[in-house]
């Protein structure tokens, strides 16, 4: 399937009638639409979305959908893809549209050309048409099933639109996918891609048909009571559902006022506020601790002072210490001699006693006992004249042992102690003093009266946000609640049901339909093995071939646990490479990789767009993008490069093999149109356009 024509009237920035034709050789299959920044490059491509799927385009991707809601809905969003100016003016009719002519389109039991898709919207009436031609006719079999019915199921189902309609550079999203929610969502897309999801709609068909054949024995009162389980589930759905819209909400209003705070702190800075509100509160914070830290800083300061006095008495001290030790022997030490003495008095006159036994003579006998009389005496003398300094000072033991404390911490560690506190003092100073000027600074024009309108606003715009978070906290916690009582409520109305008895003649269809399940369950089980293997392979190749670092990526592991598929790529040692480390440009390869592997594997021949294709990639890597994957993605390719930025004249050369269609998007008084150019003269004409007008 390849798209012939397409026809924009009116959309956006394109003013009345633009039509271009992609009709290429086959060998040549990348067509390239080039412009400058607000030229329309992204509008043409909501252009295609919106015409294949009018309001169902919110589910292709979240943009359309945010884009949708901030606007108030899709009626009032209809109203600004109207271009301004024909919308100002006064005709008989206000009609946008977009045409769509694809060829080689292959319908089950209907041989056709083309088709052509044409979707309009009158601004007067407020009414959107759409109009399905097959070889310039209408057709039963697009009335019978549904026009959105016809687009999603032969042309190119909404789920994997994303995969052929993308931004190169926000598809780095397929690469940071981590919560369930993501996940599962991604996976949603993998299984339509691969071929998985018929199976697992024939699954969950089947599944609804067990339910209904049980239910079908129910008596009166099991009715009620299942009535009753059922009627609390739908609630509980469309509790969650509101939740989850309110949360949206939440998140496009913040996502507003962060952009206004944003605007707001760079109108402070041209009014010469360099720094932010919250980098300011810092500041304040930062100031006020150090002014405590300088606080303690004195007091500690203050108590080393107070020894001071004693450390410039110096030899006086010491002589304090000489007298406080005699008075210390002659106070607390003279019990411990009057025991001595005591002692050595009982001592003298046991060995008196042990001398008579001895039968010693008499002159002998007198003889120890006078050595030993003056040997006391002696000793008594001697501790008398020590001890018959005055006392002076009178300490108590416990002042005696501080004064001793004091003074070896005079000897020791006063002096470091001392030097330290200096040193953190003039530090603390320091930084007291430089915040101080920060804060001076960033207050010195806090009397501009346009400045501290702007700083009220950005206050009020930051306490919105958090409100707004607050408020949003308090939701997922209602939603984790309201959830949790889903599942609940779904456990006991299944485990009701297994009470129910079947009707006799459906006991047949019941067990088949298990049967069938059964077969099914298997038959997605071996798919997705296969398609996995597969999977890894192509990614793996796709990557080696992509990136410039050889063997970085060694392996890529597919994983899938229950209805959740996620992908790990794998180093040399078989360890995960987290993709949050790779850069912006690896994790584009990635992705670029893996939509290529995608596609490969989905066998969905479809044309494939793409918006800002090297905006992430060194010109080693655009060079292999160029050569190997744009030229083999499909057998259409349809780029919007930013010329000069993303693609210059070298590389557009690599390009020019492949390159069956150039078109140049010009401006003229803020209303574009599309030129076709021959290929070898775009850079030429794309250097004549110098103003830029951005719609």
């Amino acid at each position: 399937m390849k798209i012939e024509k397409i026809k924009l009237n009116n959309f956006r920035i394109y003013k009345g009638s633009n039509e271009i034709d992609l009709r290429n050789k086959r060998e040549k299959n990348i067509s390239l639409i080039a412009g400058k920044n607000g030229f329309g490059k992204t509008t043409f491509l909501t252009s295609l979305i919106w015409c294949f799927y009018g309001k169902l385009m919110a589910q292709v991707e979240d943009k359309y959908k945010q884009d949708i809601r901030n606007a108030g809905g899709y009626d009032t969003y209809l109203n600004t893809l109207l271009n301004r100016t024909v919308r100002d003016q006064d005709a008989e009719t206000h009609i946008l549209s977009v045409e769509i002519i694809l060829e080689d389109l292959l319908i089950p039991s209907i041989p056709c050309k083309t088709v052509s898709i044409k979707r309009s919207y009158n601004f007067d009436s407020g009414k959107e048409d759409i109009n399905i031609l097959i070889d310039g006719d209408e057709n039963e079999l697009t009335k019978s099933v549904g026009y959105e019915v016809f687009i999603n199921d032969f042309i190119l189902p909404r789920e994997i639109a994303k995969f052929f309609f993308f931004d190169a550079e926000k598809i780095v999203s397929l690469a940071e996918a981590k919560s369930k929610n993501e996940l599962r969502s991604l996976s949603r897309a993998y299984s339509e891609v691969l071929g998985i999801k018929k199976y697992e709609e024939l699954k969950k068909n089947l599944d609804s048909l067990l339910v209904k054949l049980k239910r079908r024995g129910v008596s009166e009162l099991q009715q009620e009571k299942l009535t009753e389980l059922l009627d609390a589930e739908t609630e509980l759905e469309k509790s969650i559902a509101h939740n989850e819209d309110k949360q949206l909400d939440i998140e496009a209003q913040v996502s507003l006022l962060k952009a206004k705070s944003d605007s707001l702190q760079e109108k402070l800075i041209r009014e010469g506020n360099s720094i932010t509100l919250d980098q300011l509160k810092d500041l304040k914070s930062r100031r006020d601790e150090l002014k405590e830290e300088s606080k303690t800083i004195k007091s500690r300061l203050k108590d080393l002072l107070d020894l001071t006095p004693l450390v410039i008495a110096g030899k006086h001290l010491n002589k304090l210490k000489e007298q406080l030790d005699k008075e210390s022997n002659e106070l607390y030490g003279t019990i411990n001699d009057k025991l001595l003495s005591k002692e050595l008095e009982s001592f003298s006159q046991n060995l008196l006693k042990s001398l008579t036994s001895l039968n010693l003579a008499t002159s002998a006998k007198k003889g120890i006992e006078q050595k030993i009389e003056e040997t006391l005496k002696q000793h008594h003398t001697q501790k008398t004249s020590d001890l018959s300094g005055e006392i002076l000072l009178e300490f108590s033991e416990e002042k005696y042992r501080e004064f001793e404390a004091i003074l070896a911490n005079i000897k020791t560690t006063f002096l470091s102690q001392f030097n330290s506190l200096v040193q953190e003092e003039r530090t603390n100073k320091a930084l007291l003093s430089r915040t101080n000027g920060k804060i001076k600074q960033a207050e010195a024009r806090k009397d501009n009266h346009l400045a501290k309108q702007f700083r009220e606003e950005k206050v009020e715009a930051d306490d919105r946000i958090r409100e707004f978070e607050e408020e949003k906290n308090k939701l997922s916690e209602e939603l984790g609640a309201l959830k949790m009582k889903l599942a609940s409520n779904k456990k006991v109305r299944v485990e009701y049901e297994k009470n129910f008895n079947l009707v006799e003649t459906d006991k047949k269809k019941y067990k088949v339909t298990q049967e069938l399940l059964t077969k099914i369950n298997n038959l997605i089980i071996k798919i997705k093995e296969e398609k996995k293997y597969s999977l890894q392979k192509s990614i793996s190749l796709g990557l080696n071939k992509l990136m410039h670092k050889k063997q970085f990526i060694h392996n890529v592991r597919v994983n899938i646990i229950e209805d959740v598929m996620d992908i790990d790529l794998l180093d040399l040692n078989g360890n995960i490479i987290d993709k949050d480390s790779l850069s912006k440009g690896e994790q584009q390869l990635y992705a670029t990789a893996l939509l290529k592997a995608l596609v490969d594997e989905s066998g969905i021949k479809f044309p494939i767009f793409i918006d800002s294709p090297l905006q992430k990639f060194d010109k080693y890597h655009s060079q292999n993008i160029i050569q190997e994957f744009y030229p083999s993605i499909s057998e259409q390719v349809v780029l919007f490069p930013l010329l000069e930025k993303e693609l210059s004249e070298k590389e557009y050369e690599l390009l020019k093999p492949n390159l069956g269609k150039t078109f140049l998007i010009e401006n003229d008084e803020g209303a574009s149109h599309l030129k076709a150019l021959p290929v070898n003269n775009l850079f030429k004409e794309f250097k004549k356009e110098k103003n830029v007008y951005t719609y």
